[in-house]
This record gives structure tokens, C-alpha cells and sequence, in this order.
């Protein structure tokens, strides 16, 4: 491993969520002036994890930014499936409610997929349906999974090429690694998926041109197996007395890599802003406005 001469490009996905939540006051001005309704997310939150709490609160700020109205759904514990779909249906039905986020994971009797596959394909702006996954999979119209698609909307807004591109993604959960994958191969790159299983996991990751972090653990990746001049995304976080570390080692990242995102801010606020614009685009498919 030898060091890149070129000081590597911070991706901030901080900076970039800021400039983005301008234009989409914009967008949701002109929304409430053609139809006088408000653009507004649903949260749904099942239980009292602190973690999801603090999840949904964020969000509902977000909204909160642009414009637009965060309806808060709090069901107890001991929810059961039927209850969260009669909910969700109720939510769907609701000419008001432009988007639905089921924030994740519920309680354990709940079957999670059943009631994420209930949300209509139009207010799935979190990218969680079979349906939605498939549908850009093939490269049709659909709500990308939020981690993910505000990851590619950060590499194209620092024109990282993706073309040609060997990519490793490590990581496979049906709303990070999955599709993170599909639309990297949709972006014309070559993608190979790795996971916690994965044999020799070092040396997949050391011929990565791009390697996304999406594993879960804690600094998993390390720094001397970055190839020169790689592109990382580092998609995890997990909090610490300094403040969190991600699923990469980045202490000396920088001089490896032609590009990467910090931890915390890069690929975290990206999440969230994918969300919220989202749920601005669905608004304004209902109104009939072209984005």
C-alpha cells in the first residue's frame, strides 16, 4: 500500500443535505400554493426504543425545515401485525398522508416484511417494499431505499464516474446492502457483494475502485486494505466516547483514498434528506406537478 499523493475529497453529506433542504422549501411553496395542502410524512413508530425515538424525532425536524408536516403515529408494545396494517391502510387511504415511514425494527411479534409490503408503492418514500425493490432493480420508476439512493445522489454530486467501476458492497440487509448493490450495477458498475461470511474479505476489498461499508460492525474494513486512489463510503455508525466510528477504519484514510465520506457526516444526513425529498416528489406526483 503506498500513499495517494492527492489530498482525498471529503464527501459531506452534511453540506449537501443543507443545500438541498433550500431548494425543497422551494418545491414545497409551490405545492401548498396549487393544492393549499401541506406535503406531510407519517411516522410510524411501534414501541419505546430510544434509539427509533430519537430516529423519528430527527425526521419530524426535518420536515419541519422545509415546510412540511410530520404526522406522528406512536402504537404501543404489544402492537400486533393486524393492528400495524389496519394502521397502515388507514394511513394509505388518507388523501393528506404523501409519504409513510415504518420506522425500523418493530417489536418482535410483528411481521415486519408484511407490514412493509402493505405501504402503498406511491407513499413508500423509504424504499422498503418488495415491490419498490424490484421495480428499481429493473431500472423502473420507484422510491430507492434511503441510505442508498442518498449515497449515489452524493456521488454524483461530486461526479464520482461510476462507469466500469469494480465495486464492493459490504453488506446485505434488504434496506443498505441489497440495494445499494442493484444500483450500483444499474450505474454500470461492476458488483461484487461481500458480507460477514465472506472468506478473505480483505483481499475482495483491496481491488474495490469503491468500497461501501454496510456491514454493521464496527471498523470491519480496514484502512491498509483500501486500494490507492479508491472511492469509500462508509454507510455504518456506531456511537463512542469521541463521538462514533463507522463499518471502515479511517484514520489514514485520507491518504489512500481519492474520495470518502467522514463519519458522522456524511452518508447519515443523506439518509434522512433522501427521505424528506422523496416524500416532496410523491407530493408533488399527486398534485400533478413536474418535478
Amino acid at each position: 500500500m503506498t500513499s495517494n499523493p492527492a489530498q482525498a475529497t471529503i464527501l459531506d453529506g452534511k453540506a449537501l443535505a443543507k443545500q438541498i433542504e433550500q431548494s425543497l422549501s422551494a418545491r414545497v411553496d409551490a405545492i401548498k400554493t396549487k393544492t393549499d395542502r401541506t406535503p406531510s410524512l407519517a411516522t410510524i413508530l411501534v414501541g419505546d426504543d430510544p434509539a427509533s425515538a430519537t430516529y423519528v424525532r430527527m425526521k419530524g425536524n426535518a420536515c419541519r425545515r422545509v415546510g412540511m408536516d410530520s404526522i406522528r403515529v406512536e402504537m404501543p408494545e404489544a402492537t400486533t401485525t393486524e393492528e400495524l396494517l389496519a394502521k397502515i391502510d388507514e394511513l394509505n387511504n388518507n388523501p393528506d398522508v404523501h409519504g409513510i415511514l415504518l420506522q425500523h425494527p418493530v417489536p418482535a411479534q410483528i411481521d415486519e416484511r408484511a407490514c412493509f409490503d402493505r405501504i402503498a408503492l406511491n407513499k413508500d418514500v423509504d424504499g422498503v417494499t418488495c415491490l419498490g425493490f424490484g421495480r428499481m432493480s429493473m431500472g423502473e420508476p420507484a422510491y430507492g431505499s434511503c441510505t442508498p439512493q442518498g449515497i449515489m445522489h452524493l456521488l454524483n454530486h461530486y461526479d464520482i464516474e461510476l462507469a466500469g467501476k469494480e465495486a464492493v458492497v459490504v453488506g446485505r440487509s434488504a434496506i443498505l446492502g441489497k440495494p445499494m448493490a442493484q444500483m450500483l450495477l444499474n450505474a454500470n458498475c461492476t458488483v461484487t457483494i461481500c458480507h460477514s461470511k465472506t472468506k478473505n474479505l480483505a483481499d475482495h476489498v483491496k481491488r474495490a475502485d469503491i468500497v461501501v461499508g454496510a456491514v454493521g460492525v464496527p471498523e470491519l474494513i480496514k484502512a491498509a486494505w483500501i486500494k490507492d486512489g479508491a472511492i469509500v463510503v462508509d454507510a455504518g455508525f456506531h456511537p463512542t466516547d469521541n463521538g462514533g466510528v463507522g463499518d471502515i477504519e479511517l484514520s489514514g484514510v485520507e491518504n489512500i483514498a481519492s474520495a470518502y465520506t467522514p463519519v458522522p457526516g456524511g452518508v447519515g444526513p443523506m439518509t434522512i434528506n433522501t427521505l424528506i425529498r422523496q416524500t416532496v416528489e410523491a407530493a408533488e406526483k399527486a398534485a400533478g406537478i413536474e418535478a
